[in-house]
């Protein structure tokens, strides 16, 4: 039963990391230029600053800022480990931990606590 729920918890966790990653990807490929001559304008911060979040949460619609809020609680743990000017690396880098994290750590976990697998 919490082995269960330990799976399923990691799961989702790792599909909203994913979800933001894909989303980030597309919203890079789609604003290329303007990305390049913004480097530094982080919106797009594994951990954004409440300047950047303001203006994140208008420029996204509401199902999409959900993902993007749940996903820098996520990550919030380990996403000032980079320090990068690359907006690729600093979400790559916490989305890489958060899926070793709550993937295949929770995963571990989760078999150690099934009945009969010790």
């Amino acid at each position: 039963m919490v082995a269960s729920a330990l799976r399923t918890a990691g799961l989702v966790a790792c599909g909203v990391i994913v979800l933001s990653f894909l989303l980030f990807a597309a919203d890079e490929a789609r604003s290329g230029t303007q990305t390049q001559l913004e480097m530094l304008g982080s919106e797009q911060a594994a951990e954004p600053a409440p300047a950047n979040e303001r203006a994140r949460e208008q420029a996204h619609s509401g199902p999409r800022e959900f993902v993007d809020d749940a996903n820098d609680i996520l990550v919030s743990p380990f996403a000032d480990i980079v320090d990068s000017d690359s907006n690729w690396v600093r979400r790559g880098v916490p989305l890489l931990i958060g899926l070793a994290l709550y993937g295949f750590l929770i995963g571990l976990l989760a078999n150690y606590l099934m009945p009969g697998r010790r």
